[in-house]
């Protein structure tokens, strides 16, 4: 008995090693019949024995699968027609989709295996020193000139010197080469501009976001003729053109490829000749910089009943740039998307017809606008609203933790009590990921790549935890936070939130929708080849290919069940050693859930294959399992190139420790209402061979975490680093910094008074404490000057704004946006 449980576990734990180890198909059959020769060797007695018979039976079949001709026919032939019956049909747009951009980190992620050089090798941030001058320059400046609460409560759009002064300086052009006139900036320093600027007025920040954004001048610089680059460009970079995009349809918003918009090629009348065109008619809301753009780029559906470019009546999604002082464009009035003054609007217009030129890309590239988007999609979604939300997340760790240093009650800092701790780690845990997550992907597209995958999760995890950490900060502040006026530092990104959360694909959909269902298919290492050669029209290739693609799936499979669990079932223990030091232990343990991460997926998708779409529940944990890993491995690559500054250690353990605690509490429930219950319960040895392990992290680092925020003022410049920053008695912030040292350098003075007063040396109903101290001789006239200061600031720091009723209620007459006149 004790020989065929022997047999049983050296079989098990023979082939467990080879899976690990990611063994060939011909290595495991040699490796293992040379140990079924040796355990044939001390095999005896009939259970033993049988046992080895059928284990040479089951060796001899897979032994078979190494000769090409029997594979095919007997395995991977059927296999592929069952795979064409099961298969769902692709349509055109999701086929587009699934083919922009690049993978790269996610694809590591996915493999349940990453090769940390992929991350590790990122160059660290080097700006050009004409980057450099431009962040300290011209961004600066910008700041200084832009107040949030007088634009959006006098203004109501970025006042005409405002505007005069982005165009001049360039802030239109950023992302157009210096050879057209344009900036020419990294993607890094891109990301650098758009944070500083939003973290003092959200409307400059979108008004420069915008046209460096997904919108006429990308699609220029990809898809653009000559012609049409020479012209546009450089009149763009000089802020001659304010270009804005225009996609959504009243009837088609997260559902774009929908679009109603449409276009006839036809040919008519145009500056004096009869030409080849387009008639266009088309509705579209939301479009931020509508009101003042001089040029529209349009999304609309082309087709061509007539056949004049082409065979097809239906030519598909396409994209045209129209000057909008053209016969028959309208702008509308203006949107007031959450009170934010940034210029928002509708266009329209009816049977407008333009001539075929005018088309991005001139006539060959009718038809492929959905395409074009989809790759230009990443590099914005990348940059702009990561770049913003990175801004607010650093406004509230400044400001919060700040507060809650000067703030007292009862005789303590609010910053001491528990509930506000547990609040302001949150907010260091969020900034420090978000903004991690922010420099490592601007990298990457300054590397080449072009992330579609992780740029929908970027925009959906940085919004969100913008949202949350704006909730936070407001509920410690408490009614310093919800009485609105010049002095109030958190109602415009409290009240923004929802804009971010809704644009460039709401959250909802791009968390339940998009980022997993489009990442599994473009980031799992063998299902797109499974699909390319399902479409492959040559049998014989189609059978090989697939042949390929569907043992290297079974093999992905077994290696990363093996993977899961033995990394699980050792606590993450056995792995690769990137590091050294504290930090190993944590990619030791991303490297465990990314195991755990893939065996679950493979799993869920060999059930549920095309209808994992449809499970848009179990698609949206998915997600949020992808999310986590992203950030924390982003905040592993930002702890390395910031030379591993030990203050950083407890946020990076915190912010870990959180994260593992919602990634396996996701995987759990994915486990829970995955429809086969015998694949559940494997799923759960193999991810939960203890059970469930994961904690949140404990109430004393959390402490740990947020005193650091609250008392330290150098980690606090250091998480917030990039931020404007105004020092100056004018600026609310400048003079919350300021009582905070006043009251740090006042703490022993107080601490006298307070003494005092308990032990009747000066009455606690005193008016004048500072001068009844003075004269006890409690304190010295030089602390008393210090507190009197300190106070003085305190109160400037705490208060909030108040108005007459006139001044509260009165309506400003309605005037055309400044923006006009610039």
């Amino acid at each position: 008995m004790m020989t065929t449980i022997l047999i049983m576990l050296s079989v098990l734990v023979g082939i467990g090693i080879l899976a690990y180890l990611r063994a060939s198909l011909a290595v495991t059959t040699v490796a293992t019949g040379i140990g079924l020769l040796v355990l044939g060797n001390i095999a005896s007695g009939f259970p033993a024995n049988m046992l080895m018979g059928l284990a040479w039976l089951v060796w001899f079949c897979v032994a078979c699968l190494n000769l090409k001709e029997i594979r095919y026919r007997v395995v991977s032939s059927p296999a592929l027609t069952l795979f064409r019956k099961l298969l769902p049909k692709i349509s055109k747009t999701e086929q587009d989709a699934l083919d922009a951009g690049t993978v790269w980190w996610d694809a590591e992620l996915f493999s349940g295996d990453p090769n940390w050089s992929r991350l590790l090798d990122l160059p660290k941030e080097n700006l050009t020193a004409a980057e450099a001058a431009f962040l300290d320059g011209p961004v600066e400046e910008l700041c200084g000139m832009a107040n949030e609460w007088e634009i959006s409560h006098e203004h109501g759009d970025l006042p005409a010197p405002v505007w005069q002064f982005i165009k001049d300086q360039g802030f239109l052009g950023m992302i157009i080469p210096t050879e057209y006139g344009g900036k020419g900036f990294s993607a890094r320093a891109h990301s650098r501009v758009v944070c500083k600027i939003a973290s003092r007025c959200s409307t400059a920040a979108i008004s420069v976001m915008v046209p460096n954004s997904l919108g006429p001048a990308e699609l220029l610089l990809k898809y653009g003729n000559t012609s049409q680059k020479d012209y546009y460009l450089p009149r763009l970079a000089r802020g001659e053109e304010v270009p804005c995009f225009a996609l959504t349809n009243p009837f088609a918003g997260s559902d774009a490829a929908a679009i109603p918009d449409n276009g006839i090629v036809c040919r008519a009348e145009f500056n004096g000749e009869e030409v080849l065109g387009i008639r266009l008619t088309w509705e579209k809301r939301y479009i931020t910089l509508s009101p003042v753009a001089t040029v529209l780029g349009l999304a609309f559906h082309l087709y061509d009943p007539e056949n004049l470019i082409g065979d097809s009546v239906d030519v598909g999604i396409t994209l045209a740039l129209l000057p909008t002082d053209h016969p028959g464009v309208e702008t509308g009035r203006r949107h007031f998307p959450a009170r934010q003054a940034f210029l928002n609007g509708p266009t329209s217009g009816t049977d407008v017809f333009i001539p075929l030129d005018w088309v991005i890309g001139g006539q060959e590239r009718c038809g492929d606008g959905w395409r074009m988007l989809m790759n230009c999609l990443a590099a914005g979604r990348s940059i702009s609203l990561p770049g913003s939300s990175t801004a607010g997340l650093k406004v509230c760790a400044r400001t919060t933790g700040a507060y809650a240093r000067v703030r007292k009650q009862f005789n303590l800092p609010i910053g001491k009590f528990e509930g506000v701790q547990e609040a302001i780690s949150r907010i260091v845990e969020n900034t420090y990921l978000i903004d991690s997550a922010r420099y490592v992907t601007a990298g990457a597209l300054d590397a080449g790549e072009e992330p579609a995958v992780l740029s929908a999760l970027l925009k959906y995890e940085s919004t969100e935890r913008l949202r949350q950490s704006i909730n936070d900060a407001m509920d410690v502040h408490g009614g310093r936070a919800i009485c609105d006026g010049p002095a109030n530092y958190l109602m415009n990104s409290y009240t923004a939130a929802p804009v971010a959360i809704t644009v460039e694909g709401a959250n909802i959909l791009t968390r339940s929708l998009i980022t997993f269902g489009q990442g599994a298919m473009r980031c799992h290492p063998w299902l797109l080849p499974e699909i390319a050669a399902a479409n492959e029209t040559n049998e014989a290739r189609a059978v090989a290919a697939f042949d390929k693609a569907l043992f290297g799936h079974i093999g992905s499979v077994i290696s990363n069940a093996a993977r899961a669990f033995v990394r699980n079932a050792t606590g993450g223990m056995i792995g690769s050693d990137p590091s050294v030091g504290e930090v190993n232990y944590w990619y030791a343990q991303l490297e465990r859930a990314s195991a755990s991460f893939a065996t679950v997926a493979d799993f869920a998708l060999i059930q549920l294959g095309g209808g994992l779409k449809r499970k848009e529940k179990l698609s949206g944990r998915f997600a949020d399992v992808l999310g986590e890993m992203y950030l924390i491995s982003c905040a592993l690559k930002r702890f390395e190139d910031d030379g591993r500054p030990d203050a950083d250690l407890p946020v990076l353990d915190f912010a870990f420790q959180n994260s593992l605690h919602r990634i396996y509490d996701r995987l759990d429930e994915i486990i829970v209402n995955l429809p086969s219950r015998s694949s559940a319960w494997l799923l759960r040895r193999l991810v939960f061979p203890w059970g469930r392990r994961w904690k949140r992290a404990s109430d004393q680092l959390g402490t740990e975490v947020s005193n650091l925020l609250v008392t330290s003022a150098s980690f606090r410049e250091r998480l917030c680093a990039g931020m404007y920053f105004d020092d100056s008695a004018d600026d609310i912030i400048g003079c919350l910094e300021y009582a905070v040292r006043l009251v740090e350098a006042s703490d022993e003075a107080e601490g006298k008074i307070r003494t005092a007063v308990r032990n009747g040396e000066i009455e606690p109903y005193s008016v004048d404490d500072l001068g009844d101290a003075l004269r006890a001789g409690v304190i010295s006239e030089i602390e008393a000057e210090q507190l009197r200061t300190t106070r003085a600031a305190l109160r400037r720091a705490i208060d909030v704004d108040d108005f007459s009723s006139d001044e509260l209620w009165h309506r400003i007459a309605e005037t055309r946006p400044a923006a006009d006149a610039a």
